[in-house]
């Protein structure tokens, strides 16, 4: 790492980490529960698990010694690290969370309770966490992670520290890309744009070129839609896609968690299970079906996202703005589309796919919210040739 040690992979940030970085360097400085909020891909987790380094490293995150190093790699003893890849944050984790926090630390300077997605808790499930959150022991921290404040409850909020990271411009989480992962910098530049700016998605995009060919087929549904049959053929595809990835990622993973519950029980999976020990296996496959929902919503999501970039692209066309275009290497079908459509034409198709984007966070069915969405995707009768 470099002179910035700990706090190298957090990008853009440099006057939202002010705070945490003067916690570190000044005791008095320091409180008890931080809520770290910033739009997806600006480095939340990042950040957090920078300070959680630079909290317990002597040096104050040199990103070298052992207490670094652990933390990082998810290994130190007093960091409890949650990041839920369900649909919510269940009370009885919440409840092991602050039977952690009653402990003092171990080997490092402080117990720290680190949880990823803290909008995922219910306001029953905050209500849990409160007093833990008022009272922590004195060397207990806290730090939450949410896209905003708002999307935590207020009696959370009012009682955390609030640092707010910004979205990083494309340009740095390229020179990212370029120096961490060694990506040309032609090719890190466009999938930073193409992500707009969310560090993750970038890097799978420089990095995977099926990942870039399956955004390429998301673009193409703005001119490929033409009719009712079109629209209902490519929400059932959106879909589809949205599934195969789902569950090309939690195949290997729920049976190797099924094999390893199994030897904890001490029981052969190739037999009859005892009735006491259902119990167990069915929650382990409740659990692993939740995973399974929020990854596929989250796949259809971040194709909603793609299409917003790409209709926000044609409006800038449409109004002539001098600004660099998102979707850069599509700028022809951009123009095409630009030219035989209006601006309310546009504005129309957004407002669509941010009500598919409400609709996928309200549950509703995705197959139902993605027909709705490429229906209204549909050219107007005045456009179509």
């Amino acid at each position: 790492m470099s002179a910035d040690g700990v706090w190298d992979d957090v990008v853009g940030q440099d006057r939202a980490l002010a705070p945490l970085k003067a916690a570190v360097a000044d005791p008095t400085a320091m409180t008890h529960a931080w809520l770290i909020t910033g739009p997806p891909g600006s480095g939340r987790s990042h950040a957090a698990r920078a300070f959680a380094a630079a909290l317990q490293c002597a040096e104050g995150g040199c990103g070298q010694c052992h207490a670094c190093r652990t933390v990082f790699g998810g290994t130190h003893p007093d960091l409890k690290r949650v990041a839920t890849e369900k649909v919510t944050i269940s009370i009885e984790e919440v409840r092991e969370l602050i039977g952690i926090a009653q402990q003092t630390p171990s080997q490092g300077r402080w117990r720290v309770i680190m949880v990823e997605d803290a909008d995922r808790m219910t306001e029953r499930t905050s209500n849990v966490l409160l007093k833990s959150i008022e009272e922590p022991p004195p060397r207990t921290v806290w730090l939450l992670c949410a896209p905003s404040s708002q999307d935590v409850s207020v009696t959370i909020r009012s009682r955390c520290r609030i640092v707010s990271l910004v979205t990083p411009t494309a340009d740095s989480v390229a020179a990212l890309l370029v120096e961490r992962d060694g990506v040309a910098e032609d090719l890190a530049l466009e999938a930073a744009r193409a992500a707009q700016s969310h560090i993750g998605v970038a890097r799978r995009l420089a990095r995977d070129s099926d990942a870039r060919a399956r955004r390429n087929q998301v673009l193409a549904l703005a001119t490929e839609i033409r009719g009712v049959g079109d629209a209902v053929l490519a929400a059932a595809d959106l879909v589809a896609v949205a599934d195969d990835d789902a569950k090309a990622s939690s195949e290997e993973r729920d049976g190797a968690e099924r094999a390893q519950l199994m030897v904890t029980l001490g029981v052969d999976d190739s037999g009859r299970l005892p009735p006491a020990l259902r119990a167990q296996v069915r929650q382990l496959e409740d659990d692993q079906k939740r995973r399974a929902t929020r990854m596929k919503r989250d796949v259809l999501d971040r194709a909603i996202l793609d299409l917003m970039s790409l209709y926000r692209d044609v409006a800038a066309v449409q109004v002539g703005a001098s600004v660099h275009l998102v979707n850069e290497s599509h700028r022809g079908h951009i123009e095409q589309l630009g030219a035989r459509t209006s601006l309310a034409d546009t504005v129309r198709c957004l407002d669509a796919l941010g009500t598919a984007r409400t609709r996928l966070a309200g549950n509703v069915a995705p197959l139902l919210a993605m027909e709705a969405m490429t229906l209204a995707l549909r050219p107007s009768a005045a456009n179509v040739t």
